[in-house]
């Protein structure tokens, strides 16, 4: 099923199933940088290990790939190796991603990468010597009873309000149940089920402060 996508007057791609953006409006790429990356300590915690693995819930346009890659390739040593491991119910074609992301031409060459990638990484593949990107394609409660162990998760998924099924507790049960021991996560939601169903997962929550207009978003770490 292909989702049903339309740009603001901004450019930003817009979720008409959902009613919401994929990203913040003030800057998505700013935000992954704030939310996910530094939510997780990264790149810190990938220093001095031979294999990290990231989690995400909700693959969208990539761009949490890319920057995350960004990073990596900036920070990584020789023999270090990044498996990013997510799921997309109803993924872009790849024309829309590619206007989607075209708002950070300094991503270049490595979304050009991506898209020419773009129907093959739905199995797993390789996209560089030291990165691995696997998306699964389908709903995450059935699909990330799949995903190797994480050492830190990206949870994004449309805002709690609008796709309550991609916060669900059986569905963070199932997050923290594919989690090495003291492995993390971030998200841009502080609403206050989703902290209880990471709590009753097995995460300690603390709220920090959020990106742009957001006052707060959580971290956690599994007990």
């Amino acid at each position: 099923m292909l989702h049903p996508i339309t740009f603001d007057e901004n450019e930003l791609p817009f979720s008409t199933l959902y009613g919401d953006h994929y990203y913040s409006r003030h800057d998505g790429r700013a935000e992954c940088a704030h939310v996910f990356l530094a939510g997780n300590g990264l790149p810190t915690r990938w220093q001095d290990t031979k294999v990290f693995t990231i989690g995400e819930l909700g693959f969208g346009t990539g761009l949490n790939f890319l920057e995350t890659w960004s990073s990596w390739k900036l920070f990584r040593k020789p023999g270090q190796q990044l498996n990013y491991v997510s799921v997309e119910a109803m993924p872009m074609v790849r024309n829309v991603a590619r206007r989607a992301l075209g708002q950070w031409p300094k991503l270049e060459p490595l979304t050009s990468q991506l898209l020419n990638q773009w129907g093959c990484i739905f199995s797993k593949i390789q996209m560089d010597d030291q990165t691995c990107l696997h998306v699964f394609k389908g709903e995450a409660v059935h699909l990330v009873t799949k995903f190797p162990k994480i050492d830190a998760w990206y949870l994004d998924g449309f805002a709690p309000s609008k796709n309550p099924e991609m916060w669900s507790q059986s569905l963070m049960k199932i997050v923290a149940e594919r989690t090495n021991q003291g492995g993390t996560c971030a998200s841009y939601t502080a609403a206050g089920w989703v902290r209880r169903n990471l709590e009753n997962a097995g995460f300690e929550i603390d709220k920090r402060d959020g990106f742009g207009s957001k006052r707060d978003m959580i971290v956690g770490t599994l007990k």
